[in-house]
């Protein structure tokens, strides 16, 4: 989503104050108990002392503390079952309705907030953990809870998933799991992840998995290092069913939103005029083409161009993709993104000239006739080559782009359309005003689990620019394994448009600053892609950023 703030309010329902029940209500509830073994007081003071001063905890019973990479506990067998309470706690979520949830955080199915349901044990349960627990808890951590519930049921089916975030919102405090799984092994996938942090606390690596168990409760601080995910569910019968939410108490002070460095923008490059255009397919070249794709970009603020490139320029490029020499590096921290990205020195010759085509002086010419932006100081502005011209000068510039117009049915598409001119003049000597337009160019490999995500710190998605992205190696790509680009408003969940990739297509996008895009994580079910053809599955692209 486009903010970490709304993120946290959409994983979740928001906090509600505890409602008060009648006593005919609480006659309803259905018996629970915390197993005796937690309730004793040596279990207590022990377990206690360890989360307070974060130190490891294993007890005979299973119960475990890790300090690593954060404060988190699991106690097993949480409930006492004596009466098959949690069967019937089962059948009751089973029951109730379920919400889609699907962004670029997650795609899972979640109830609606279950204080609003009286059904005997689901009132037993919340009983259980907000009067009888709660007391408990609070003398194990020192933390003076509040009264507030917040508690849903999670279903996650077969390529569902919640990726790295960490729970912080005002007043959560402690976040809880209790899971009510079939039986369940590590190739079923759905395991809890819990994140390390560098110094900037931003998650690098997955430290520890905790696979989901039967009447296990997870339970864990919420701080600035808290950074977690459900991993994507690879069972294709089983059902992780869930009760999660937060204990609230006083709000703790946080560290400054770590912004990071700013990718490198550099300046168009000049470029051999035969090698750009024996890269284009010639009728992008065409200046009728060029006018009617203004048009319809400036209508939708998008396109997607088709056999962009010539047919052997774009073999050529695949090919060389798949090269073992290139380095691929891991792209994170994981609360933002995870894909890989090559490393410019080390790509073969076709890729860097591909890149070049990018950064060229000339491409930067036809993405401003395209898309009817500044983004060279030859580009007209508002429709004309300067904004003081007179009637006069407007007459001349129709003339001129009229015989421009002759000059490609007479085959002269060279000189008459994206001729890159010497001089920064405009029609009767008078300087253009100065433009500064800029680019950022990287080569990026897609396969099972990467993803991009929207956050609030992305300064480079705080201003206006066009992204333009040609796709490679994706014919045989399905759209039911995502990784496609989504755009959506700040503060909203509607996707705007989305980008999907298609071989040798050139998708541009115009994004203003209240627009933001993320690629949708890539599942499961392209793994069964790569077992037909025996080798991984990849698809490819080159991604170049304009700025005006």
């Amino acid at each position: 989503m486009s903010s970490k703030r709304d993120v946290e309010d959409k994983v979740e329902e928001k906090d509600t104050p505890r409602k008060k029940r009648s006593k005919s209500d609480r006659n309803r509830a259905a018996p629970a108990d915390v197993n005796s073994t937690y309730t004793t007081e040596e279990f207590k003071k022990v377990f206690g002392e360890a989360f307070r001063k974060h130190k490891e905890f294993q007890h005979d019973s299973g119960a475990m503390k890790h300090s690593e990479p954060f404060n988190c506990c699991c106690l097993p067998n949480f409930v006492d079952d004596k009466d098959n309470f949690l069967e019937g706690l089962k059948s009751e979520l089973l029951e109730l309705p379920y919400r889609e949830k699907d962004n670029d955080l997650y795609t899972f199915q979640q109830s609606e907030a279950l204080q609003n349901f009286s059904s005997p044990h689901i009132q037993g349960l919340r009983k259980l953990l907000y009067e009888d627990f709660r007391g408990w808890l609070r003398d194990a951590t020192g933390i003076a809870f509040s009264d507030t519930i917040d508690m849903t049921a999670s279903k996650y089916t077969y390529a569902d998933y919640l990726l790295c975030h960490d729970d912080e919102l005002e007043g959560r405090r402690i976040a809880f799991i209790l899971y009510l799984v079939p039986s369940w092994n590590q190739e079923d996938g759905g395991s809890l992840d819990l994140f390390k942090v560098d110094d900037n606390y931003q998650p690098v690596t997955i430290a520890k998995s905790l696979l989901p168990k039967w009447n296990n409760f997870v339970f864990f601080e919420v701080t600035p290092k808290s950074f977690h995910q459900v991993a994507e569910v690879l069972s294709e019968d089983k059902c992780r069913l869930s009760v999660s939410g937060w204990f609230h108490g006083p709000t703790v002070e946080r560290p400054t939103p770590y912004i990071e460095p700013r990718s490198e923008l550099t300046p168009h490059v000049s470029i051999d005029e035969e090698l750009f255009y024996g890269w284009l397919n010639p009728k992008y070249l065409d200046l009728l083409t060029q006018s009617d794709i203004q048009d319809r970009f400036e209508q939708a603020s998008e396109i997607q161009l088709s056999d962009f490139l010539m047919e052997e320029k774009f073999d050529n490029v695949c090919k060389a993709m798949q090269n073992p020499d290139i380095r691929w590096n891991r792209r994170g921290p994981y609360n933002k993104r995870n894909y890989e990205q090559a490393e410019e020195s080390s790509l073969p010759e076709a890729v860097k000239e591909c890149i070049h085509l990018m950064r060229s002086e000339h491409m930067f010419l036809l993405l401003s006739n395209f898309s009817g932006l500044k983004l060279h100081e030859q580009a007209p502005s508002d429709g004309s080559s300067d904004e003081d011209d007179d009637s006069d000068n407007e007459e001349e510039q129709e003339e001129e782009e009229e015989e421009e117009r002759g000059a490609v049915e007479k085959g002269k598409q060279k000189e008459a359309n994206l001729k890159v001119k010497n001089s920064a003049q405009g029609n009767e000597g008078k300087p253009r005003k100065p433009v500064n337009p800029r680019c950022r160019v990287e080569v990026r490999r897609w396969s099972p689990g990467c993803y991009t995500l929207c956050h609030d710190t992305d300064m480079e998605g705080s201003e206006f620019a066009l992204d333009a992205v040609i796709y490679f190696k994706c014919a045989t790509w399905d759209v039911s394994y995502m990784g496609f680009t989504s755009y959506i408003a700040k503060g909203e969940d509607e996707v705007l448009l989305c980008v999907y990739p298609d071989d040798n297509s050139l998708g541009l996008v115009y994004r203003d600053k209240e627009t933001m895009g993320f690629v949708k994580y890539i599942n499961n079910r392209s793994k069964r892609e790569a077992q037909i053809k025996s080798e991984p599955v990849y698809f490819y692209d080159i991604k170049a950023v304009y700025y005006e």
